[in-house]
């Protein structure tokens, strides 16, 4: 009988885009295995068309989001699972698991019903200056352990031609430079003056191309205008089509966010910016070529939290302003 493998991430965008390389895996251990993907309304896109990812389900959380998940269930509860892996610390997605039918449940042991998988794993962060931090796809990958290796590999996306020819039909020839401004949090968002900074001091054969979500359009056309020139593609290109512009930039720019992790998967050059957050938390680039920025000095109020905040706590965001624009430029050349 074929194997039925469910890997359950319902967070967002960059989380999804971590969780790849448990399919990847599963279908490099087991290729004959069916493999169920089941992600939040939104980000159906990371998954859909993927080379390891057979089914997709989707859980819509923001209308009806109890009665969604029941249903789910019960469609969900027809197959049978001979493995569940369940990537998320929280109750809903624990509940979802236990409900199902399956041979064995596994996700990590902060999740409030984890005493009642087959096997649970803990989620371990590393200290800030650690020299060999986990990474988020680390912690994720363990939920396999024991059943198949589970040596670290960067996530995958491999965009088509159509989505490739796409970004070509909206951009002018030249050097492209991705750039990410917008985050969800704003002690992740390296200030608005200093994108506007670097796109005026760019090289004049690099072309800066702003992207984000539709939300996002006002912040990146108010960089555009300051820094008089580029071009802004916000709400403009699904998950995929900008995974596409990626591979095909000559850089990406952005926060500690999701961009980050799109550019990696298509083994994208990219400069990630950590204001309030910290690599050790093992969110870090894990393209090949990657660089990291952020403040050296010893902040004592750095990291504030594990997504930042809405305000700086302190009033000063010295985690963002003293990362200077120059030290961009020279990740470019």
């Amino acid at each position: 009988m074929q194997r039925q493998v469910l890997i359950i991430q319902t967070a967002f965008t960059g989380d999804v885009v971590l969780a790849l390389p448990l399919a990847q895996r599963v279908r490099a251990e087991w290729p004959d295995a069916h493999i169920h993907f089941l992600v939040r309304k939104g980000n159906e896109n990371l998954v859909e068309r993927h080379p390891d990812i057979d089914s997709v389900w989707i859980w819509d959380k923001k209308h009806q989001k109890t009665a969604n998940l029941f249903r789910l269930i019960q469609e969900l509860r027809q197959i049978p699972f001979a493995l569940v892996l369940n990537c998320q610390r929280f109750f809903s997605t624990g509940f979802l698991s236990l409900s199902l039918k399956a041979k064995e449940k596994r996700g990590f042991a902060e999740n409030p019903l984890s005493t009642f998988y087959s096997a649970r794993y803990p989620h371990t962060r590393s200290s800030q200056g650690s020299s060999n931090a986990l990474h988020e796809v680390d912690r994720n990958l363990s939920l396999l352990t024991g059943l198949m290796p589970t040596h670290r590999e960067a996530p995958r996306l491999i965009p088509t031609e159509a989505e490739i020819q796409k970004v070509r039909s909206l951009l002018p020839p030249g050097q492209w430079v991705v750039m990410a401004p917008a985050s969800v949090w704003f002690t992740k968002q390296w200030p608005q003056e200093k994108w506007v900074e670097l796109i005026r001091n760019m090289p004049e054969n690099m072309i800066s191309v702003l992207i984000g979500g539709p939300g996002d359009f006002s912040l990146c056309e108010e960089i555009r205008k300051a820094g008089g020139k580029g071009i802004n593609l916000c709400g403009k290109l699904t998950f995929r089509e900008s995974a596409a512009l990626m591979s095909l930039a000559h850089r990406t720019i952005c926060n500690d966010s999701a961009p980050m992790h799109l550019a990696s998967s298509v083994g994208g050059a990219v400069t990630g910016i950590f204001c309030s957050t910290i690599p050790e938390f093992g969110f870090y680039p894990l393209s090949p070529d990657s660089a990291i920025l952020q403040e050296t000095k010893d902040l004592s109020c750095r990291p504030c939290g594990l997504h930042g905040k809405k305000i700086c706590p302190e009033g000063h965001f010295l985690c963002g302003t003293s990362i200077g624009v120059s030290e961009v430029l020279k990740t470019l050349e």
